[in-house]
């Protein structure tokens, strides 16, 4: 028994040694030049993966500051009764547009045509007093210089005349105020502009404290906006050591557009920053010739940030996600891509502002960036940054734009007016 287990133990050893060396012999295999080759070989005969490649666009741009604000009417009147009556009419249509003097509302005028007529009739009876009281005095002065009446009776006449000259004059002013009244039972548009509904409608007993409807101007309309302190002071700083660099430009669009299609110009600053806010207040105003802006409507406001610099541009389809990171895949000299992080900037129509992290001269991948690897050899296929010339040219009139033009509709309006706590600071219209 004992020599039959002496045996399978030397079996086992066996075993175990000739597996040992088994193992090691296909270890030896594995790591011999001739299979490292093959595998190399075999790695060589597959193709990198193709990729398209763009260099970067590089313009000189401005950079551009985006905020939010609220249009709001440059004119706006509570239309009020100056006198009290019933409303005899109502003479406009709800949201019409109106002009300066057109007839809004008719005030029941036969109370106040009657205090004129009475006034009238009153101003006849003193102008015919005071024709008699002249003629007297006329004739008292006559008799005067004969010594024909005495300095008393002489006072008298002259008193008298004085006295009916006063009460003439009196009755003339009442029959001013009675002719203003009754001029006022016709209720006038104040200015031109649009006019809201009508609060009040005919029938009713208006007195001055009710108003009766609003109208609003049209042309040109401001846009109210808030700029942050970092914004406000650079901005300042611009108008005071910028040259002739011309800030005054601002874009806007509406909820409902792409991008800042209309243009106007800044015209006011506020003098002093809101401390709970950490803002303050401008205004840009807008031409309205065609009504397209209604007060109260939200707007979206651009304006130049600074002066003309080189600018990196991409297409946001070479932009990659880490995290929180951005980064592209640039194309090394040897046709290998390298991890790039990039700090990102802005999008102006339609390309991605680039901070930092790439160069003028700089390649990358734009398609196919989910399919290569930082380090990996690729094929890349040049192509343009832009599939067409449609945004360069969109690019061109965005600096075009960035040189603001004269403001038609909005005669007077300084182009720019800063009032700072600090002391005036006002640019000359330079769109003019």
């Amino acid at each position: 028994m004992r020599e039959s287990r002496r045996r399978s133990s030397r079996l086992i050893g066996i075993a175990a040694v000739i597996a040992v060396l088994v193992g090691a012999v296909a270890a030896y295999a594995v790591s011999s030049p001739t299979t490292a080759k093959a595998q190399a070989q075999a790695q060589a005969a597959t193709p990198p993966p193709a990729v398209t490649v763009a260099p970067v666009i590089v313009k000189s741009l401005h950079e551009w500051q985006e905020f939010t604000g609220r249009l709001q009417a440059v004119e706006s009147v509570e239309v009020r009764a100056r006198v009290n009556g019933y409303i005899d009419r109502v003479a406009f249509a709800d949201g019409a547009i109106v002009h300066k003097g057109d007839l809004l509302f008719q005030i029941d005028p036969r109370p106040y045509q009657a205090e004129v007529d009475r006034l009238s009739a009153e101003k006849a009876r003193a102008a015919s007093s005071l024709a008699l009281a002249r003629a007297d005095f006329q004739r008292g002065r006559a008799l005067q210089r004969a010594n024909a009446i005495s300095t008393q009776a002489y006072d008298q006449f002259r008193a008298s005349e004085a006295a009916a000259k006063g009460e003439l004059g009196s009755v003339e002013a009442m029959l001013r105020a009675a002719r203003l009244n009754l001029e006022f039972t016709e209720v006038r548009a104040p200015i031109d502009g649009r006019v809201s509904r009508a609060n009040i409608t005919a029938g009713n007993l208006v007195d001055g404290s009710a108003v009766l409807t609003t109208v609003v101007s049209q042309d040109p309309v401001y846009a109210y906006f808030d700029v942050d302190e970092q914004a406000f002071l650079r901005y300042e700083q611009l108008i005071q050591h910028g040259g002739d660099e011309d800030i005054t430009g601002v874009f806007m669009g509406l909820v409902d557009e792409t991008g800042y299609p209309h243009g106007g110009n800044l015209d006011f600053v506020d003098n002093q920053v809101n401390p709970d806010t950490g803002t303050i207040r401008a205004r840009a105003a807008f031409a309205n010739g065609d009504g397209q802006y209604t007060p109260g409507l939200f707007a979206r406001m651009r304006l130049v940030g600074g002066a003309a610099v080189e600018t990196v541009l991409i297409d946001d389809r070479a932009i990659g996600t880490d995290l929180d990171k951005r980064f592209v895949l640039r194309l090394t000299a040897d046709n290998a891509v390298e991890y790039q992080r990039v700090e990102m900037g802005p999008s102006i129509s339609g390309l991605r502002v680039v901070r930092s992290g790439l160069k003028p001269g700089d390649v990358i991948v734009v398609n196919g960036l989910q399919h290569v690897m930082p380090g990996q050899t690729v094929a890349p296929e040049r192509v343009s940054m832009l599939e067409d010339g449609e945004t360069l040219e969109q690019l061109a009139q965005v600096e075009a734009a960035a040189q603001p033009q004269p403001l038609a509709g909005a005669d007077g309006l300084p182009a720019l007016y800063i009032d700072n706590a600090r002391g005036l600071v006002a640019l000359a219209d330079r769109a003019k």
